[in-house]
């Protein structure tokens, strides 16, 4: 068995509220990052290796692919024409 925290100890270094801890705990459990099992009075809280590990994977890639779009972008927005009322300015100050 892997070692685990209990629940409440995240409250105490998050200094978040009890509440708030156990929302989260929950959602990481729906999504399968996280398993909770009860021991006494207390829940366990693990993580699943394998699961971070797809998700840390997914994120990466969705990293690169943003990353590529934004360096798209760039240099689309490099390459145009400046538009609007400043460069119209500019454009009429220049063929003076």
């Amino acid at each position: 068995m892997r070692p685990g925290r209990a629940a409440q100890a995240f409250t105490a270094d998050a200094l978040g509220s009890n509440a708030a801890v156990q929302k989260h705990v929950a959602v990481l459990e729906r999504a399968g990052l996280v398993v909770k099992e009860r021991r006494g009075r207390e829940q366990i809280v693990r993580a699943e290796p394998d699961a971070l590990d797809r998700a840390r994977r997914a994120l990466d890639g969705l990293e690169a692919a943003w990353r590529g779009r934004v360096e798209r972008m760039s240099g689309l927005l490099a390459e145009a024409p400046e538009t609007g009322p400043g460069a119209q300015q500019r454009t009429e100050g220049q063929s003076r």
